[in-house]
């Protein structure tokens, strides 16, 4: 497979072509990389009127994942999730032909992103949730098919999309085959953040989004492929609406930076060569070696959460542990987690992992000893009143309270950590005693509140 983009960078860095355009270090610098950071000149292409190198490069991409569309992001999968609210709302629109002047909103799984939120202020759109069963908490939200299709028989007003969040940070997968075919009864478009399943499409039995009837879907390609942070995709399906297509690279604009990356576009590039080629039997040797891990962690004790094989998701709790005690002490052996909080510890491996780095995990998680299960208090599921629109509540005046103060008011934040799954209070919610109570216990100690 042609990797132009790649090949347009490396050809322009080793010229002696002299730059008197963008950027300011003129190729030149400390860093040792400014060479390879080009811009839009001619023959470069431009990312949202492409029509070379970068036109050539995404068609490559999306004959590998098989979709009617694949576009590349410069910035992650955040530009993406709010590209694809802004289709659906444009499609939506299109179908009604201007009939109908009622607020448009997104049925969606409480386990949303913080860019989502973003989005539906930005896009002035409401949202209703999707929200897991009483008997779960607030680390899962797993939507049920069943359940997906009770909440779209109620709605008065078809929602311009349903979106769902699989997998989840903590590497909980949602049935996206069965959810889609409750969409498709509905007339319903699905819409997927696919963020840490880019890989997905690799695997002996294809699980992407799209495989699976989703519309739309985004992927991180820098989370779980080899790509420099920021480099994303947006998919959109063969069976997809076709306006989906048309509009997509203005959506995309509308959000994003005029100034692309080029080292990140480069990596997307050479990326697509090896999704070409090797890809499956890496992802195939690595995944046989975390599932060796997994049983030898197993049989010392531990609990494993995760249902993405990528990740390993130790509650720490159920070992005697708090998350973070033991991130300290894999910290403390020159192993990074990707978190470790108060009941979880989540680790990501990468389809070319090394074995000895999986190995050396391992054994520090063997000689770490068991101890008698951590009570975890069972907090309220508490479902929290919305007072204000998502965009009322991104143009308030604010303040920083104390969680212990901040009860009774209306939160207007709009990040918090990824744990837990489901997000115990979103912008433009008034938050209550237990809503306080499980923000403190999660590790909050200030919210941004409305003035």
């Amino acid at each position: 497979m042609k990797t132009p983009i790649y090949d347009f960078v490396m050809a322009y860095a080793n010229s002696d072509k002299r730059r008197l355009h963008m950027p300011g270090h003129k190729g030149n610098g400390s860093l040792g990389f400014e060479k390879y950071d080009i811009t839009e000149i001619s023959g470069a292409d431009a990312l949202f009127v492409a029509d070379g190198i970068i036109a050539e490069s995404e068609k490559n991409l999306t004959e590998i994942y098989e979709t009617r569309a694949s576009l590349y992001s410069c910035e992650g999968s955040s530009l993406a999730v709010r590209a694809m609210l802004y289709l659906a709302m444009l499609h939506a629109k299109e179908a009604r032909e201007g009939k109908d002047d009622c607020r448009d909103f997104v049925l969606a799984g409480r386990n949303a992103h913080s860019s989502f939120m973003t989005a539906l202020a930005l896009l002035d759109l409401d949202v209703k949730w999707l929200y897991p069963s009483r008997e779960q908490s607030y680390l899962s939200c797993q939507i049920t098919p069943e359940y997906l299709e009770k909440c779209l028989d109620v709605c008065e007003k078809k929602p311009i999309c349903v979106y769902i969040t699989s997998p989840d940070y903590l590497g909980r997968l949602s049935d996206i085959s069965a959810l889609s075919s409750v969409c498709k009864r509905h007339g319903v478009l699905l819409v997927v953040d696919n963020a840490h399943g880019a890989y997905l499409k690799f695997l002996e039995n294809d699980a992407h989004p799209i495989s699976q009837g989703a519309d739309m879907c985004c992927d991180s390609a820098h989370k779980t492929l080899e790509c420099l942070t920021g480099g994303a995709y947006l998919h959109i399906s063969k069976t997809a609406p076709r306006s989906l297509v048309k509009n997509a690279k203005g959506a995309m604009s509308v959000f994003a930076s005029t100034s692309p990356s080029y080292l990140i576009l480069s990596s997307l590039d050479k990326l697509n060569e090896y999704l070409a080629t090797e890809v499956r039997s890496d992802l195939r040797d690595t995944l046989l070696h975390l599932s060796e891990i997994r049983s030898r962690l197993k049989q010392a004790g531990y609990t494993l959460c995760e249902q993405e094989e990528l990740k390993i998701t130790v509650k720490a709790t159920d070992y005697g542990y708090f998350g973070y005690e033991i991130g300290k002490i894999l910290e403390e052996n020159d192993i990074i987690p990707e978190l470790a909080d108060t009941e979880y510890v989540v680790l990501m491996a990468g389809i070319r992992a090394r074995k000895s780095d999986l190995d050396a995990l391992c054994e520090v998680l063997l000689n770490i000893p068991k101890r008698e299960k951590k009570a975890t208090p069972v907090l309220d599921f508490d479902i929290p009143k919305p007072l204000l629109t998502p965009r009322q509540a991104l143009l308030s005046p604010r303040e920083r309270v104390s969680v212990r103060d901040a009860v009774g008011r209306i939160f207007v934040g709009f990040t918090l950590p990824c744990p837990p799954a489901v997000a115990i209070v979103v912008a433009g919610e008034q938050i209550t005693g237990e809503i306080a109570e499980a923000l403190a216990y999660y590790g909050h100690k200030t919210v941004e509140v409305a003035l």
